[in-house]
């Protein structure tokens, strides 16, 4: 089972989920999307925390908000059995696709590829008018973790192919205007008369425009 909470501090609301057991820990550290963002208390146990920013790239993992990133560090505060009684905790976060899992690990035991992609936030004590505002939209169920990790490729691939065709569009109109504007230049150098050619300077009748234009038809 998965638990699910809504953060109602940005807009459009935020998902923030964590798993029910170590267990349900796990499972999360293999599907969790790439963009999603992990929250533990540092070096306690605790509910591992992840918020879901949006698959439109508007919001990055390290310019989370502020106050999105004092709900989700309050969420994981609450739900750390030793972490919730203390002041002054220091909560840690990092890109899900940064979390490392090896065989020798204990069940819900993780690290990271890049000690360099870890950020921490303080927490100097519990706030309860958080917690218990995110407890009220609090939703469980069970999640089809397979069949989301094939839905969520199935909407990135349709996002591509979308972008794709844009690109194509927009680079077609781009050379169908840099054409007409060679046309026009090549049509325009055409009538840059040379006034010793033309001109009384040059012995010759002075042509009109008309005139010129009949010269090359």
């Amino acid at each position: 089972m998965v638990l699910f909470f809504t953060s109602t501090v940005v807009n459009p609301p935020i998902t923030l989920y964590m798993g029910r057991d170590k267990v349900e820990n796990e499972d999360l550290i293999k599907y969790a999307y790439p963009g999603d963002v992990w929250f533990h208390v540092d070096k306690l146990s605790s509910a591992h925390v992840y918020v879901r920013l949006p698959e439109d790239g508007s919001m990055t993992w390290d310019a989370i908000p502020e106050a999105l990133l004092k709900d989700c560090a309050q969420l994981v505060k609450a739900n750390s059995i030793e972490g919730n009684k203390k002041d002054n905790l220091t909560i840690i976060y990092t890109p899900a696709d940064n979390l490392k899992k090896t065989g020798d690990m204990a069940v819900g035991q993780v690290s990271f590829h890049s000690d360099k992609k870890v950020k921490r936030v303080h927490v100097p004590q519990r706030e309860n008018a958080i917690v218990n505002r995110l407890n009220k939209t609090k939703n469980e169920r069970v999640v089809d973790h397979e069949q989301e990790r094939v839905d969520r490729q199935k909407r990135e691939a349709t996002a591509r192919r979308a972008a794709a065709a844009e690109k194509k569009k927009a680079d077609m109109e781009l050379a169908r205007t840099r054409e007409a504007e060679k046309a026009a230049r090549s049509y325009d150098s055409l009538f840059n008369v040379d006034p010793e050619e033309y001109g009384e300077g040059s012995g010759a009748s002075k042509k009109t425009a008309r005139e010129l234009e009949e010269d090359f038809m």
